[in-house]
């Protein structure tokens, strides 16, 4: 259990944990602090410290799971150990939560953008309200990249035309297209109680069949993404651009684009 006021809450029922992005007045923007705890967290699971059979991850309030990473932290970013460090972190954070020998489910309501809607990606089932806006804008808002272990996910996700179209484009998915296309699994008003729902089924299946397929899965997924890609990353966020996203996101302007 953690204090309520804290920015990612965790608490266990019986043999089902929650984990609860908790910075509603933000639309649950993650802080670097928060991938850190949702790491330790996926690391205790994994270790057993924390004995659960099935986790929900989900957001506080009704408008989002979580709005990407707070781009106010990404205002000191200025050299490759910057870039690459928070790639890092991100690959790392995602991996465990992908590596997880137990179900999980993202209980999804409203905006899901950026490294949250990665996050969601990375759980085994997605439950979400009509108000789901799934996506990446950053070709329109700061001008950086995903990771090529997050466009591997998405590809797998979404297939190669529908992830490069919404790169491309900042478009985001909503409901009736996320249900068509098997983004989300369900639509439903309570995504959470619906999660806990199949909670109750996932945890009385047979725990090495889930693991064995879920590690079968991502091992598949590794493979197709084990290429090299600092280049990339290093040729977005060490730019002016990527400052000038920063700047107009937060001034709330238009940002205007150079290509340097």
């Amino acid at each position: 259990m953690t204090d309520p006021d804290d920015d990612l809450l965790f608490q266990q029922t019986g043999d089902v944990g929650v984990i609860t992005f908790n910075r509603e007045q933000a639309r649950n923007a993650l802080t670097f602090e928060m991938y850190d705890q949702l790491g330790t967290l996926c690391e205790k699971i994994s270790a057993s410290t924390i004995s659960i059979k099935a986790l929900i991850i989900t957001g506080a309030g009704e408008k989002a799971f979580a709005a990407g990473t707070d781009i106010s932290r990404f205002r000191t970013f200025k050299t490759d150990a910057d870039a690459l460090g928070y790639e890092r972190q991100m690959d790392q954070v995602l991996g465990s939560l992908e590596s997880l020998s137990i179900p999980t489910v993202a209980a999804v309501r409203g905006v899901c953008t950026g490294g949250g809607a990665a996050i969601a990606a990375c759980c085994d089932l997605r439950i979400a309200n009509a108000d789901l806006k799934f996506g990446f804008p950053i070709a329109r808002t700061l001008g950086n990249c995903l990771s090529v272990g997050n466009l591997s996910r998405l590809v797998e996700l979404l297939g190669v035309n529908r992830t490069r179209e919404i790169l491309l484009t900042s478009r985001l998915i909503q409901i009736d297209e996320a249900l068509h296309i098997a983004l989300v699994n369900e639509v439903v008003e309570d995504p959470i109680t619906r999660a806990k729902e199949l909670c109750d089924i996932l945890i009385h299946q047979a725990p090495r069949t889930i693991a064995a397929t879920k590690e079968g899965l991502r091992r598949l997924r590794e493979h197709a993404a084990n290429v090299a890609g600092d280049d990339l990353i290093l040729s977005c966020y060490v730019s002016d651009d990527f400052h000038e996203g920063i700047d107009a996101f937060l001034s709330k302007r238009k940002p205007h684009w150079t290509g340097r």
